[in-house]
């Protein structure tokens, strides 16, 4: 039979036997993917390239990664040739990001949420150009800490920042600078501390001098004395309590509880070129984050991570805040709580529109974007929930585990600050210490 008349058969009489057949075929697939662990991945179209290269900072919320690498995940996913790169700094990770993998760069990264905006719109990028950028998952919620040197201990802060006030004047007047670290400028730790300063009455932009520290290089700067106080992700904060420098005012959870954190994103030009893989290497993250958020998990996962080509740590360092287990260092010690970090759980992974839209909120507080800054068409442009909703189903992600919309509604803060993304401009409004007027 030519194709002619093969068609004319399927258009005639066969037709309802080849529907019958196809849609044989399709419950056949369905009952298989109820059989397969966390969906029928390997139904999906295969990824046009086996490999990409990731960058991850040595932050207990780069688990998902590593842990998607250690465990063969990328490879079950068919991408066994994704390389997993340490990173000596944020703005490292972004240079890569900016290279691309094929210029000996990197093509996606563990990075904090904000980033990408700021590339995208090409703030923080060399003489200013823009370079395309998708979130296609959250990697935690919680579990970052603002921790202070050892000599402020009699202040009694804590959550509340106000008992430095008076500590940080005097030092000021007696000549000396009042610095406080985050990680890099207009990213998550740097929103924290502002946050955290502002709510007692410290101007971060007027009281103080806020520098930039790389993760790994948080403790050993306070033990020699170069900051007063830093805000990073962990094991930083607990490893300086181990080492007996300085102590935790508070875990990031108190301020915002169940706050989105770090994002995983990639380069929009590599995703939209090979958008097969994309959603591979995602399929593999959002399995190692349902591995991460296990509890029964944790204490092999703190020896994963403490590995010398990861982040080269005793596990101990890791290990206690990751089950919520917090000594703050100043006599203050709280075990089991829930302020341990989530990788799954509480919809943890999903990205959030409106989570997205509260830290171009605060960045357009502190001036990095303008009043004017049309976030919606910015969100809708860099932030590809539609990419993690199709992972997830191809995983088999229960129905309770993909949020119905894009928006948690309003959040509250631990100084009664509410945000709600249907009217960030009131929320802005109503914060009193800020730099845009």
């Amino acid at each position: 039979m030519n194709p002619s008349d093969k068609t004319r058969a399927i258009s005639s009489g066969s037709r309802r036997e080849f529907l019958k057949n196809t849609a044989g075929t399709i419950a056949l697939l369905a009952a298989a993917r109820g059989l397969l662990p966390y969906g029928a991945h390997a139904a999906t179209t295969a990824p046009e390239v086996t490999g990409a290269k990731l960058g991850f900072i040595a932050l207990t919320d780069a688990a998902a990664l590593v842990v998607a690498k250690e465990k063969g995940l990328f490879e079950k996913h068919g991408m066994p040739d994704v390389e997993v790169v340490k990173q000596a700094s944020w703005g490292a990770t972004r240079d890569n990001l900016v290279l691309g993998g094929e210029a000996n760069g990197i093509d996606g990264a563990h990075i904090l949420t904000p980033m990408p905006y700021l590339m995208e719109t090409g703030k923080i990028t060399q003489n200013k150009q823009p370079v395309a950028m998708s979130i296609l998952a959250r990697l935690n919620l919680d579990s970052q800490a603002i921790s202070v040197s050892k000599e402020y201990a009699g202040t009694g802060v804590g959550l509340d920042s106000s008992k430095l006030k008076e500590a940080f004047a005097a030092k000021k007047a007696a000549g000396s600078e009042v610095k406080v670290a985050m990680t890099f400028p207009g990213g998550t730790h740097d929103l924290w501390l502002r946050y955290w300063l502002a709510a007692g009455g410290i101007n971060p932009d007027a009281d103080v001098s806020t520098i930039v520290v790389p993760p790994p290089q948080m403790v050993a700067n306070m033990k020699v004395g170069n900051m007063d106080a830093f805000c990073v992700g962990e094991p930083w904060n607990e490893q300086l309590v181990n080492q007996g420098i300085g102590f935790t005012a508070c875990s990031t959870g108190e301020i915002w509880k169940g706050h989105p954190e770090k994002a995983f994103s990639m380069r929009s030009e590599w995703v939209e070129k090979y958008p097969n893989a994309a959603k591979a290497i995602l399929m593999a993250i959002l399995e190692a984050q349902q591995w991460c958020d296990v509890m029964d998990n944790k204490d092999e996962m703190a020896a994963i991570l403490g590995k010398r080509q990861w982040f080269n740590v005793p596990p101990k360092d890791i290990l206690g805040r990751l089950k919520g287990n917090i000594n703050y260092g100043n006599g203050r010690v709280a075990d089991g709580t829930d302020l341990y970090m989530k990788f799954w759980s509480g919809h943890a992974s999903y990205p959030y529109k409106s989570h997205d839209l509260w830290f171009l909120t605060e960045n357009i507080r502190w001036g990095k974007f303008a009043a004017d800054t049309d976030t919606k068409a910015l969100i809708d442009k860099v932030n590809r929930e539609d990419i993690w909703r199709a992972a997830a189903a191809d995983l088999g992600v229960a129905a309770a585990d993909i949020p119905a919309g894009t928006s948690r509604g309003k959040e509250t803060f631990f100084d009664g600050k509410v945000f709600d993304p249907e009217n960030a401009a009131a929320y802005l409004e109503s914060l009193s210490i800020k730099a845009v007027s």
